[in-house]
């Protein structure tokens, strides 16, 4: 009789060219307000197609009712949008919500749906490339998060992260989410259009 797997599911990942901004269409943040789960989401009402880098966003508090609005910047005739990455989201720049520490550096991620991705990747041993690395999310990670030898801790500080995802409180934040500057601050990405949101 065969050992039931430790983490049951495919044993194959493919990766179809998977995006970070896909995942920054919800982001949970430390509230500016009260240090408890604010959410960043697309302002309500906006037309389509989206551009979730370009587009405005609003920052709410379901704890101590904060609210914040974001919009791109403007050069000439572009927008200026959001560069996602690091610790903090890409549009007000507040610490993440979901961070916690794991072989000796932060994990982190900006939504439920971000970790189960990520822990998707990490679980299984047999990983198929099927597009170009150059913006895949699975292809930047970094060499810690992909070895064979931090499987295991890492499955586990991504549980941590969906843990925290269920709590709300400011006693509840992680001791990783915090203001560390770490994230990339270069112009961003220029997107022309026939006007603003």
């Amino acid at each position: 009789m065969s050992a039931e797997p430790t983490h049951p599911g495919p044993d194959r990942h493919h990766d179809h060219g998977t995006w970070l901004v896909r995942f920054t269409g919800r982001v949970l943040v430390v509230c500016p307000g009260c240090g408890g789960r604010a959410l960043v989401t697309p302002r309500p009402g906006l037309p389509e197609p989206r551009h979730l880098l370009f587009e405005p966003r609003r920052l709410t508090c379901g704890g101590c009712g904060a609210v914040a609005e974001w919009t791109a910047g403007q050069r000439g005739g572009g927008l200026v949008g959001a560069v996602p990455g690091g610790t903090e989201d890409p549009f007000f720049r507040r610490p993440l919500w979901l961070q916690t520490r794991c072989a000796g550096r932060i994990l982190w991620a900006y939504d439920e749906e971000h970790v189960d991705a990520l822990a998707a990747y990490v679980r299984v041993r047999h990983r198929v490339r099927h597009a170009s690395p150059t913006l895949s999310m699975f292809a930047r990670l970094p060499a810690w998060m992909k070895s064979a030898n931090r499987r295991e801790e890492v499955l586990a500080g991504l549980a941590t992260l969906r843990a925290l995802a269920e709590r709300t409180a400011p006693a509840d934040r992680s001791d990783a989410a915090h203001e560390r500057g770490d994230r990339p601050r270069h112009h961003g990405s220029l997107l022309f259009r026939g006007g603003l949101y």
